[in-house]
């Protein structure tokens, strides 16, 4: 994710290679996005703080795959705190809160974003090893590996997050306030070169180790024997784990990547497309707010995938137990 426009939002520039002063206006976003943000903020906060008070005070014992689920878990609370924000800036048409809150605002986006596609694909690695290599001694089984790689993993994001908290700030345009990205003029050259770096480490390299790994998967889990009970679990563990992740890295986050690329060449290298330009980020706005809804989506794939997991949701759903250490 990224920033969130106003439902009103307008943006001027020069057009350099027509040598006109020109004003390109966006077209409106609507009402629709902040409705669905809210959606996403209230589904998302609920169910998040329900998975983090499940692994927290629920679950004594972590496996290397509970701690990865447990980092894609406070990767989605990053997004939370900004979701607010976003609203308000979509439905007040300016940006009120100052360059600092606004950065960010774009710096937790950002992370929210690199984060989980990370962790989702770490995932993905581990159940490949878990269940292709079920019998051989692998570094991804082990509980301190996969500690020290999620350390790792929150540096790499600091490192890609920071440029955009101090690069990316408020602007003046038509005497209203933005907190704006795609539609900045300065950097733009900067931005345009750390965004094509940010989408092949952060989304292009990640997709295609998890579609590997889960090709992979997916051919050994058909061989498995069906007239074993234990086979028949695996498969359908591993099934429903392989349909939640591709949800997410495809259907949430592809649109939104490939849009905001697009959009960012277009204002590179034609900002005299004023009217393709508009049309390509009204679908990129669109897709921001899908993405949003990925930290919704995060939790189906504790509940499939741990039977810790959802036998800790079962007990904090009865009333009559407590929530016993498992």
């Amino acid at each position: 994710m990224t920033d969130m426009p106003s439902d009103s939002l307008s943006w001027d520039w020069h057009s350099e290679d027509s040598g006109a002063n020109e004003i390109c206006q966006p077209e409106q976003i609507g009402i629709l996005n902040s409705t669905l943000l809210s959606l996403a903020f209230v589904i998302g906060t609920i169910l998040n703080g329900a998975s983090l008070y499940i692994f927290w005070f629920c679950i004594r014992k972590w496996s290397p795959g509970l701690i990865l689920q447990f980092n894609l878990a406070l990767a989605d609370v990053l997004v939370t705190p900004s979701i607010p924000f976003m609203i308000a800036y979509s439905s007040l048409s300016y940006w009120p809160f100052g360059p600092f809150l606004c950065q960010l605002k774009l710096f937790l986006l950002k992370a929210n974003n690199f984060s989980s596609i990370y962790f989702l694909t770490l995932i993905s690695i581990h159940r490949y090893h878990m269940i292709v290599h079920c019998t051989t001694k692998t570094w991804f089984k082990e509980a301190w590996f996969i500690k020290l790689v999620c350390v790792v993993v929150w540096l790499l994001v600091l490192f890609q997050g920071i440029p955009f908290f101090f690069i990316l700030k408020t602007s003046e345009i038509n005497n209203a306030t933005q907190c704006l990205g795609i539609h900045q003029n300065d950097l733009l050259f900067s931005y345009f070169v750390w965004d094509m770096v940010m989408v092949s480490i952060g989304y292009i390299i990640p997709l295609i180790v998890s579609i590997i790994c889960y090709s992979l998967l997916s051919c050994f889990i058909v061989r498995l024997k069906h007239n074993q009970l234990k086979s028949k679990n695996m498969k359908l563990k591993s099934l429903r784990m392989i349909v939640v992740s591709f949800v997410l890295l495809v259907i949430c986050f592809l649109p939104v990547h490939i849009s905001r690329t697009v959009a960012v060449t277009v204002r590179f290298f034609h900002p005299e497309q004023s009217k393709y330009l508009n049309f390509v980020k009204s679908i990129y706005y669109k897709c921001l707010v899908l993405s949003s809804f990925n930290c919704c989506l995060d939790p189906l794939l504790y509940f499939f995938t741990s039977k810790k997991f959802k036998g800790s949701l079962k007990r904090v759903m009865m009333p009559t137990r407590s929530c016993a250490k498992m």
